[in-house]
């Protein structure tokens, strides 16, 4: 693999030697309606105590947000684009959309927006938005999406017709990187429509308030400054140092003007709230919208600053707007006037200004060309280039101390005693002040520990360094919680999700290199905390003590007849997913304590722990006298409802019942051979238990290794014969393969809905290919059947572990009934491609995941631009729920991947 420009910039900021990290899309899309800004009584009012409303002149307390913008790696300097229309009754300056109780399902931005390209080091990154010359739809978007229920669809901006016609502002957002601290910004606007409009243009840079509220959170607390100096703006930050701000203001300097305000809450609209300025947040729409002059600071001095210019732009033309963003050194730092300066400005937009982006896009392109190589289709290698800038584009600054949180301020809002026993009150020792990869920037513009582990697999092939530090961040003491329990994410820290760190970190550690050459010490760093976890598990979510698992909500919430984030009012409910979640938490232990024990002796004695606590897991699952959760008669495992000393089964076909295909493990002889201690007690364990080959699988055979055979054995949960009853549903069109992955639910569920009598209450669950019907769980209520890339990814690499060990003389019948006979390997390919199709121009340049929004397809301005839901449609494919949710989704991009020959790992020089 070719070593690239890119490469070297990422060994270097691995090294230290030059910060290219620093600055990066790490400004959030949306820091209103979050969990982190309510302060209200209970602090259990996350939508209505800080709406879209206030974000305009109210200053944040732990974060910020903008539109297409950039940001430091701790967030005190951010920049953000700006825009008014004419007709709109705000300036433009962040994204709208429905929170939780206006959305028919759930919270839902309401914009066109799109992120097209990003290296790792963001030494080139380009996005785009979509902003309409008719006055923004904000009432009827709120007030239609009320008025539908959960069966109707999403009322999208699309829909209202403001884009009819072409009548809209393609905005363009590129930044380029000539030094670490050296950014050059591009704004290129199209004008789409055929006749000319105005668009007032006010990219502004300002600091995140950290003064007003007196906190030593964030280690500094005096007051940023920004001056005009020249035709330039001087920036000064205590720990973040000086920098220059200039913009060439379009070659017209007369139709352009500087404004100043300060990043502090205006009073008058939110009286009782901190404030240090006569000058406001909101300065800049109340100068361009209402013509108040008033509002902005006329000595040209504060915490927010932006060049405003109003430009006419003829229909089907573009206009390009530079700016730059510099460090400064000591020399020029010393003159603060004089002519030093002005030919800095001189120089800062001259010919090296456009060779910067020239070099940095051709860079790009070098880089991608080591990731995709040409053997990929050209409709896939678009597939990919946009699933990696939406993975990278969504990483975000995320500040959320808990415990300041529940006290509240010095100079702050004052907080409530219910504060102190609500939400997250378990949690004091939080402390969360990172650059963390998110879900989304917007619908979810805070992490979620479970999705992180998936977004690292695609991003570990980008930058390995960022996925090994990412995941051992939410290892750490300030993160973990004592008892060793994963914060979730913000809406409930303790909510309990599925155990896939340990995948995770393994999947990491693979692609850090070649086998002999990969990161040992991140993986024991690693192993050492997730030891802690497993054992917070074991004590938290096996009731009766049989190996049965409960687990909560385990992300399936919405294929099972209950809530099962919240107890029961009577008995309690085994889960096969939560158990089958801890055999596949075991599997991987195992796998990783072997891989440790290559070096180390003693990471033997654990290798044997997790072998044996998986045989126990196992045995539980499958066990014939009416405790286990197997269904003979059926054929599929199904979760349990123990009640007055009975154990009744749930029989609801769902992901539940598939997920003990995940936990197949091989050990290989030549691995295993080199531990004669495990190897000893191994045997030993099996020797006493003739009878585990009714409970599960443990078959010693013969595979492939470059050209050799090689003895290896399968752990498996399912028998053989369980195993093949299992994919004969799987793959059965009418149950869970559908044209475009496998289903949440059974489609059999759509005719045969399974109904449940408990305590009085009738339970039902009926297959829903799109968004869910039940308002049971609250939000987005949406896993009764949809394709979900995370669970498919699982199964998928799952098929061809088994295919390792079984090899091709295994065959199942793929779709069942077809009469088609397929490896394992082959299943796996066919899903693997169903899941991709999704993203694919079909014959007639429209793609799945579009539906039925015909400008995919038909206009050149739109038909390449691809979103990345968090899940899909089972039946037609289209995306539902988050529209941005590229973290999990990016995985499209593994897939691809892995049907190519690339090779698994990303031999990139490491340190």
């Amino acid at each position: 693999m070719r070593f690239t420009a890119e490469d070297q910039r990422l060994i270097e900021s691995e090294r230290r030697q030059r910060h290219w990290q620093r600055w990066g899309p790490y400004l959030s899309e949306r820091q209103w309606g979050t969990v982190r800004e309510d302060y209200s009584e209970d602090g259990n009012s996350t939508w209505g105590y800080f709406p879209h409303d206030h974000a305009r002149s109210r200053a944040y307390r732990w974060g910020e947000d903008g539109l297409l913008g950039i940001t430091d790696r701790k967030g005190r300097l951010c920049f953000s684009v700006a825009l008014w229309n004419g007709r709109d009754p705000i300036l433009k300056e962040r994204l709208f959309g429905v929170t939780g109780p206006e959305g028919n399902h759930g919270e839902d931005v309401k914009e066109c927006y799109y992120y097209l390209d990003s290296t790792p080091t963001h030494s080139y990154m380009k996005a785009l938005y979509k902003y309409p010359q008719a006055r923004y739809p904000y009432e009827d978007l709120v007030a239609e999406s009320r008025s539908r229920s959960r069966n109707d669809p999403e009322f999208e901006l699309c829909d209202t017709g403001i884009f009819d016609e072409s009548r809209y502002f393609d905005i363009q957002a590129e930044y380029a990187k000539d030094g670490p601290n050296d950014l050059l910004i591009r704004l290129t606007v199209t004008n789409r429509g055929a006749q000319p409009a105005v668009l007032h243009l006010v990219p502004q840079l300002f600091f995140r308030n950290t003064w007003t509220w007196q906190c030593t959170d964030e280690g500094c607390l005096q007051r940023p400054t920004m001056e005009q100096v020249g035709q330039s703006v001087l920036v000064k930050h205590e720990t973040l140092g000086e920098f220059w701000f200039s913009c060439d203001m379009m070659d017209n300097q007369e139709a352009w003007s500087w404004l100043f305000t300060d990043n502090d809450t205006n009073p008058e609209r939110h009286p009782g709230l901190p404030s240090e300025s006569k000058y406001h947040k909101d300065a800049f729409h109340e100068y361009v919208i209402e013509g108040d002059t008033g509002t902005v600071n006329p000595a040209r001095t504060g915490t927010k600053c932006a060049p405003y210019g109003v430009n006419l732009i003829p229909g089907g033309e573009s206009r390009v707007l530079k700016l730059r963003l510099s460090g400064v050194d000591e020399s020029i730092a010393a003159e603060t006037c004089g002519g030093r300066i002005e030919q800095f400005f001189e120089s800062a937009f001259g010919e090296g200004f456009d060779e910067t982006f020239r070099r940095r896009i051709e860079e790009c392109d070098e880089y991608y060309k080591t990731r995709i190589p040409d053997s990929i289709p050209e409709c896939r290698h678009g597939v990919m280039r946009q699933a990696y800038a939406g993975l990278l584009w969504t990483k975000q600054f995320y500040h959320y101390v808990v415990n300041t949180w529940l006290e509240g301020d010095p100079n702050g809002i004052s907080v409530s005693e219910s504060r102190q026993h609500g939400r997250n009150s378990e949690w004091r020792h939080l402390f969360n002040r990172d650059v963390i990869s998110m879900p989304d920037k917007w619908e979810y513009p805070w992490y979620a520990a479970w999705d992180l582990a998936f977004h690292m697999v695609p991003m570990a092939h980008l930058d390995p360094k960022f996925a090994k530090e990412q995941m051992i961040l939410f290892l750490r003491e300030w993160y973990m919680h004592p008892s060793g329990q994963i914060p979730a994410y913000e809406w409930h820290l303790d909510d309990v999700n599925p155990p896939v760190h340990a995948w995770g970190v393994w999947q990491v550690y693979k692609a850090s290199g070649p086998p002999m050459q990969r990161d040992r010490s991140f993986l024991a760093r690693a192993f050492q905390k997730l030891l802690l976890n497993f054992t917070w598990w074991v004590n938290r979510k096996d009731p009766r003590g049989r190996n049965i698992f409960s687990g909560g909500f385990l992300g399936l919430d919405n294929i099972g007849v209950f809530d099962r984030s919240k107890p029961l009012p009577n008995g309690h409910l085994e889960q096969a997913d939560g158990t089958a979640w801890m055999a596949f938490y075991c599997g991987t232990m195992l796998r990783i304590a072997i891989e440790l024990a290559d070096e180390s002796e003693a990471y033997g004695d654990m290798a044997s722990k997790f072998f044996e606590h998986y045989v126990a897991i196992a045995e539980a699952m499958n066990t014939m006298d009416g405790t286990g959760l197997w269904d003979e008669e059926e054929g599929f495992y199904y979760d349990h409802l123990y009640v007055d000393g009975k154990s009744i089964p749930i029989r609801v076909r769902s992901l539940v019942g598939l997920l003990p295909l995940m936990a197949g493990v091989i050990l290989e002889e030549k691995i295993i051979g080199k531990l004669p201690g495990f190897t000893r007690r191994m045997q030993w364990f099996l020797d006493s238990r003739p009878d585990l080959s009714s409970h599960m699988t443990y078959l010693e055979g013969e595979g492939p290794d470059d050209d050799t055979k090689v003895t290896r054995r399968l752990l498996a949960i399912p028998s053989e014969d369980r195993f093949r009853r299992l994919l004969s549903v799987m793959l059965d069109e009418s149950e869970f393969l559908s044209k475009y992955g496998i289903r949440s639910l059974s489609a059999a569920h759509g005719k045969e809905p399974f109904v449940f009598d408990f305590g009085g209450t009738r339970h039902e669950v009926r297959y829903v290919p799109g968004e869910s019907d039940s308002a049971m769980f609250g939000g987005n209520s949406n896993w009764r059947g949809p394709i979900w890339l995370p669970m498919n990814y699982l199964i998928i690499q799952s098929l061809k572990r088994y295919h390792a060990f079984y090899g091709d003389a295994f065959k199942v019948e793929c779709p069942t009934g077809s009469g088609q006979m397929m490896t394992l390997m082959e299943v796996a390919t066919e899903i693997e491609s169903r899941c991709i199709s999704l993203f694919e121009c079909d014959e007639n340049g429209t793609r799945a995941v579009h539906g039925s929004e015909s400008r995919y397809g038909d206009d050149p301005a739109w038909k390449d631009l691809i979103l990345f839901y968090e899940y899909f449609h089972a039946d037609d494919g289209r995306g539902l729920g988050a529209s941005h949710q590229t973290g999990w989704t990016a995985l499209v991009a593994s897939m691809i991947r892995s049907q190519s020959d690339l090779p698994r790992h990303t031999p990139i020089a490491t340190v």
